[in-house]
C-alpha cells in the first residue's frame, strides 16, 4: 500500500519543568495568568506531525509520501528524512518563511504547555494534491494537523480524485469550528483523536459516537497510558493496551508514532488489534527518549518489544512483515 501524509513538517524545542503546573495555577485568577516556568533542559529536535508520521512509516519500509511547506532552512533535515525511507518530492519549500516552530514544555505529570508558530506551513494551503496523486498513486491519503484551509482543501480534493482518506484534525480542533470539523471527518476511512479531543470533536461536531461512527470507517481513540480503543459501527470494537516503557523520557509524538505502526500494520492486511499493537509498540519507544524521530533502533528490537508486550502469537504475525530502511 501506498500512503501520502500531508500535514506539518517543524522543528521542536522541548524543555522539561520539574514541578507541576497545576501546583502554579491560582484557582480565583485563572482569568488572567501570568507564568514563567524555569525548565531544567531544553531540546532542539526535528518534529512536526505529518513528518513524523511519515518518519514512521519510512522506517518500517512504507516509501511514504511527505506532503508539506517549509522554510529553506529544511534542507538538512531533507537529508534525515530521505535516509529514514520518505518521499520528500512533494514538499513545497517557501521563499520567504521559515520551517514551522513547535515549542513545548512537559511538566514531572506528562502535562504540556505548548505553542506552535506556522511559518511556511501557512502556504500548505498552495499545495495541489493532485499532480502528487498522480505521480504517486496513493491507497490512502493521511490528512494530518496543518494550515486549516489547507487541510479543507486537501480532504475536499481526496473526495473529487476518489482517493481514500485518513482524518487526524487533532492539534487543530482547538482552532476549527463544527461545521470544518465535520468536512474534514465525513467519509474518511480512519478517524484520529486521542480521548480529550474525542470529547472536543464531540461537542463542536454535535456528533454522538454512534453519528460519527456511521461517517467513518474506524475511530481510533488513544488513551494515553492505557492504550486505543479502535471502534467500528458493527461493534467489532478492540481494546489493544499499551506496552510498559523501559523508561518515560517525553510523551511527544507518541500519538505520532502509534498512526505509523497502525497504517503500516493495516497496509499489510494486519487485523485491527495487530496493527493497534504494532502503533502501541512504537508509540512505547518514542516515550522512552527525548525527540519524536530519536527511537528507532531498528526491525529486531521493535520485534523483540511487540513479543514481550503481546506474546509470541502476536510476534508471529507481525514481526515477519517488519522491513526497516536499513
Amino acid at each position: 500500500m501506498s500512503i501520502t501524509v500531508t500535514g506539518s513538517i517543524a522543528t521542536d524545542h522541548l524543555m522539561v519543568f520539574p514541578g507541576s503546573f497545576r501546583e502554579q495555577l491560582v484557582d480565583d485568577r485563572l482569568d488572567r495568568i501570568s507564568l514563567s516556568f524555569l525548565v531544567d533542559d531544553l531540546q532542539v529536535r526535528r518534529g512536526g506531525v505529518a513528518a513524523n508520521i511519515a518518519f514512521g512509516l519510512g522506517c518500517l519500509g512504507m516509501a511514504p509520501i511527505l506532503v508539506g511547506a517549509v522554510g529553506p532552512d529544511f534542507a538538512e533535515y531533507q537529508l534525515w528524512l530521505k535516509h529514514h525511507g520518505v518521499d520528500t518530492d512533494s514538499v513545497h519549500v517557501s521563499s520567504s518563511r521559515h520551517t514551522a516552530r513547535f515549542v513545548c514544555t512537559t511538566d514531572a505529570h506528562d502535562n504540556q504547555i505548548a505553542s506552535f508558530y506556522p511559518g511556511a506551513m501557512t502556504e500548505s494551503k498552495q499545495i495541489d494534491l493532485g499532480p502528487i496523486v498522480g505521480r504517486a498513486g496513493p491507497d490512502i491519503v493521511l490528512i494530518c494537523p496543518d494550515d486549516p484551509d489547507a487541510m479543507l482543501l486537501h480532504t475536499r480534493q481526496c473526495r473529487d480524485l476518489q482517493v481514500p482518506f485518513a482524518a487526524d484534525p487533532s492539534q487543530q480542533l482547538a482552532r476549527l469550528g463544527g461545521d470544518a470539523i465535520r468536512s474534514l471527518v465525513d467519509g474518511a476511512e480512519y478517524l484520529f483523536t486521542n480521548d480529550y479531543e474525542a470529547g472536543l470533536l464531540q461537542a463542536k461536531t454535535g456528533w454522538n459516537t454512534a453519528e460519527i461512527l456511521s461517517r467513518v470507517g474506524a475511530w481510533l481513540v488513544t488513551l494515553g497510558p492505557d492504550g486505543v480503543d479502535v471502534l467500528r459501527s458493527d461493534h467489532s470494537n478492540v481494546r489493544v493496551a499499551a506496552p510498559k516503557e523501559q523508561r518515560r523520557a517525553d510523551p511527544t509524538g507518541v500519538g505520532d508514532a502509534f498512526r505509523a505502526g497502525f497504517l503500516a500494520g493495516r497496509s499489510w492486511g494486519l487485523s485491527d488489534e495487530r496493527a493497534a499493537q504494532l502503533g502501541c509498540t512504537l508509540a512505547t519507544l518514542v516515550i522512552e527518549v527525548v525527540g519524536t524521530q530519536e527511537y528507532w533502533q531498528g526491525s529486531d528490537v521493535l520485534a523483540v518489544r511487540i513479543a514481550e508486550a503481546y506474546g509470541p502469537e502476536a510476534a508471529a504475525d507481525i514481526t515477519p512483515l517488519l522491513n526497516d530502511w536499513e
